[in-house]
């Protein structure tokens, strides 16, 4: 029997790497950057968090506030520097925006297998992986009085603080962009750079504030992944495709960050589908379960792509680098 009360919380611990992903590369490509580097982005987020939880837990006597503040800003801080570099390489050296985001995933998986093999190394564990139990207990505390509401409970306030933070962040990304001036000159940008160049907005300071900011909620992807989905293991290449399935959702959501919430964890259920379905099922029909994801959001893409809606559709300058002198 299809156990409902178990699949939600799975679901949605599953959907918040990919609606922090989304959210971020969502607000990325309203200012007219493609940045397919996501990927690299959340692995790096992630071993930058847990670089500094495992210096810290190596100091021994781990204290709530520097167990959580330290990966938080050492992740921030990573994702911080990746956004700055593809915007370096994008928005100033004016590179082409597919190869570089390609290029930085590649190059973000590398740095993060490196250092984490480095850091397996140092533990001198038997198997490839490192557990930062004690700091992890502080990222995955859910409210004290959750298993005392039963279904309720387990299904609505059975998560850590970083789930919250990335449904606020969601919402009030979809408030920005539509209610803000801020927001209104960030889609001109993305939309037509050389009209909004000509109304007095400066094009690389949104550009890189934009990408930056998204490259640092996409980095709380992956810190979340591994301190509360993962209890706290670093594994090399554990991260499966989620850095993709959340690029993949920001299509699937029509660039709207309030609509990534829920289709966030429409896609967690469907990425573990398979692992809840009867198991006398065969192994290929589990294998087409997987394939869900991205079926929905080829139907999704085609249903956009018949309507034609303007509103539907991409920034009109997105991968498209900005030459002021062709203005």
């Amino acid at each position: 029997m299809f156990d409902i009360v178990s699949f939600i919380p799975r679901a949605v611990m599953q959907g918040i790497p990919l609606l922090y992903g989304a959210t971020g590369e969502t607000l990325t490509e309203k200012s007219g950057n493609l940045n397919l580097g996501i990927p690299g982005i959340m692995y790096v987020g992630a071993i930058s968090g847990v670089i500094g939880a495992f210096l810290y837990e190596r100091g021994g006597n781990v204290q709530p506030f520097p167990a959580v503040a330290i990966p938080l800003l050492c992740c921030l801080f990573g994702s911080l520097l990746m956004g700055l570099l593809y915007c370096f390489l994008t928005v100033t050296l004016r590179a082409n925006q597919n190869v570089t985001g390609l290029a930085m995933t590649t190059f973000g998986v590398g740095f993060g297998n490196f250092f984490g093999g480095s850091l397996i190394k140092l533990t001198g564990s038997d198997v490839p992986s490192i557990a930062l139990s004690a700091t992890s207990a502080y990222f995955s505390k859910s409210l004290p009085f959750a298993d005392s509401l039963g279904a309720f409970g387990k299904i609505f306030l059975s998560y850590g603080f970083l789930a919250y933070l990335a449904v606020v962040i969601a919402f009030v990304a979809a408030w920005v962009l539509k209610k803000t001036r801020v927001g209104l000159h960030l889609r001109a940008v993305g939309e037509n750079p050389a009209t909004a160049d000509a109304a007095g907005l400066n094009i690389t300071r949104y550009k890189y504030a934009a990408t930056c900011a998204g490259s640092m909620i996409a980095g709380l992807g992956g810190l979340y992944y591994v301190m509360d989905y993962a209890s706290g293991v670093w594994s090399n290449n554990a991260f499966g495709d989620r850095g993709w399935l959340a690029i993949a959702l920001v299509i699937f959501t029509i660039w709207r960050p309030n609509i990534a919430v829920p289709a966030s964890f429409l896609f967690g259920g469907l990425y573990i589908l398979y692992l809840f379905i009867p198991a006398g099922m065969s192994l290929s029909v589990k294998e087409l379960y997987k394939m869900s994801p991205y079926v929905v959001t080829i139907i999704v893409l085609i249903i956009v792509s018949v309507r034609n809606k303007k509103e539907n559709q991409p920034p009109e300058s997105l991968g498209v680098a900005y030459f002021r002198e062709e203005r």
